[in-house]
């Protein structure tokens, strides 16, 4: 798969980060700590985020806070190197990870921005692969990027796969039954577009991805190092050994 840059446009300086879930599957970790702030290879997961996030040229970070917020903002206020970050308070509800990013456009300036999972790692293959999306943005076919982690190297993770994409780098999604050959690494690029006439309250984004890929607007790029999934306890170890085997 083959996506052109439409151009270089300019650099995407503004991302979300997801920190505000329950983290039900990483118990009994989370019971005291928010699962965001959980350590792999000896740094919390959030900012291993903000360090992928600052080497992409990336200044301007909205975080969701929920469960253990106040644990959350008080790390992000130590934390984030030289990044500017915004909270985004769900104490009251959680939004789900289409409510939660519809109630941060407001703090939300650009009109293109990525949009992280906290619960993600990952190792760079030949390019900076955030910086890697940005360049394959087309303004005027996109409104949702996603970077795609091929099932065979979807390392921790379970299940048939999210997507199939065609040679243009349109997605659709897996067959009822069947199986897929790319997983979500829970990255991806977007547009205010993609948020247009969004449902009210706590909703997924798989309903805006979903839109999106009927009018032929969502495309995926292949992740082209490693990714894992950190997601229950066990996959902390996993990852931990992988990343020393290299």
């Amino acid at each position: 798969m083959s996506i052109r840059p439409k151009s270089d446009g300019p650099p995407v300086d503004t991302a979300m980060v997801m920190a505000a879930g329950l983290g039900k599957r990483m118990r009994p970790l989370t019971a005291t700590t928010p699962k965001p702030l959980i350590s792999v290879a000896g740094r919390p997961l959030l900012d291993h985020a903000f360090e992928k996030l600052s080497e992409a040229g990336v200044t301007k970070v909205i975080v969701n806070v929920h469960y253990l917020a106040d644990a959350v903002e008080a790390h992000v206020s130590r934390h984030t190197g030289n990044l500017s970050v915004t909270v985004s308070d769900e104490r009251q509800e959680l939004l789900e990870t289409g409510g939660g990013v519809v109630k941060a456009l407001p703090l939300i300036e650009a009109d293109r921005f990525y949009v992280l999972n906290s619960d993600v790692l990952w190792i760079d293959g030949p390019s900076d692969t955030l910086r890697l999306l940005a360049s394959r943005w087309d303004d005027e076919k996109m409104d949702a990027l996603l970077l795609l982690v091929p099932q065979a190297r979807a390392h921790c993770h379970g299940g048939r796969g999210d997507f199939h994409m065609d040679g243009a780098g349109r997605i659709k999604r897996r067959s009822r039954g069947k199986i897929a050959p790319f997983v979500y690494s829970g990255v991806q690029l977007v547009s205010k577009r993609l948020f247009a006439d969004a449902p009210e309250g706590p909703f997924s984004t798989n309903i805006l991805w979903d839109r999106a890929i009927e009018q032929g607007r969502a495309f995926g790029l292949a992740h082209q190092g490693l990714w894992f999934d950190i997601g229950t306890p066990p996959a902390i170890k996993r990852t931990e050994a992988l990343l020393v085997d290299g």
